[in-house]
């Protein structure tokens, strides 16, 4: 008993807090985001998902460790992909692209809700500030997840999307060298070639939903 009260006082519980804000968010932003593309694919016809249990807040049934470790350490990764047979949609292409939407939404629609409720937690959590920075750095996460999956590159979202567009038979080709695009992906990532671009986009999404901090902390205010 004691040797383990002596390991618990050795413990760097600011070093544990700050790997916690870090793991915690990204666990949270993947979890919703796949959520979100299995339910869009159960609510269009496809229950393949559903089956695979992946309509589920349990992150451990979607995470894939290397992709949280990339989403902790450099703000962009990725999960298990939800599995989809687009020949149970009434329309494939259509119906796959509001699917593959769905994530990359949701996303952002978790960070107008974190955002709103740190306005209107502020007042009373203002001596915590580590639940503060919590809501915001899961916030802004989420908003990068949504924005990275856009990239119209297979495999991500965005290119499901754009390729909803396309005649066919190209549709058809590209899908196929889908599992090409993480190459091309992971060139522009490990060059810096989109980091740039990706910050222009997380501070005007932030830009545009910031007044819903400002709208929690007025409620706050004429409630209390």
């Amino acid at each position: 008993m004691e040797n383990i009260r002596k390991i618990i006082a050795g413990l760097n519980w600011s070093y544990l807090a700050e790997l916690a804000l870090a793991v915690i968010p990204a666990l949270i932003c993947i979890t919703v985001h796949e959520m979100a593309h299995g339910l869009a694919a159960y609510m269009l016809g496809d229950q393949t998902a559903k089956r695979q249990k992946r309509i589920s807040l349990n992150p451990l049934r979607h995470i894939d460790p290397i992709g949280l470790l990339m989403l902790v350490v450099f703000k962009f990764g990725w999960a298990r992909p939800v599995s989809v047979d687009m020949r149970n949609f009434k329309n494939p292409k259509r119906d796959m692209a509001l699917t593959a939407l769905a994530g990359p939404v949701t996303n952002i629609l978790l960070a107008c809700f974190l955002l709103f409720v740190r306005g209107f937690l502020y007042v009373p959590l203002i001596k915590h500030k580590m639940i503060l920075n919590f809501f915001e750095t899961t916030a802004i996460l989420s908003i990068y997840l949504g924005i990275f999956n856009l990239i119209p590159i297979p495999p991500l979202d965005g290119s499901k999307v754009l390729f909803s567009f396309l005649p066919e038979r190209t549709y058809g080709r590209l899908m196929h060298y889908e599992r090409y695009g993480m190459i091309i992906l992971l060139l522009l990532l490990l060059s810096g070639t989109i980091q740039q671009p990706l910050n222009n986009a997380l501070i005007f999404v932030l830009k545009k939903i910031d007044f819903l901090t400002i709208s929690g902390f007025k409620l706050y205010s004429m409630i209390f």
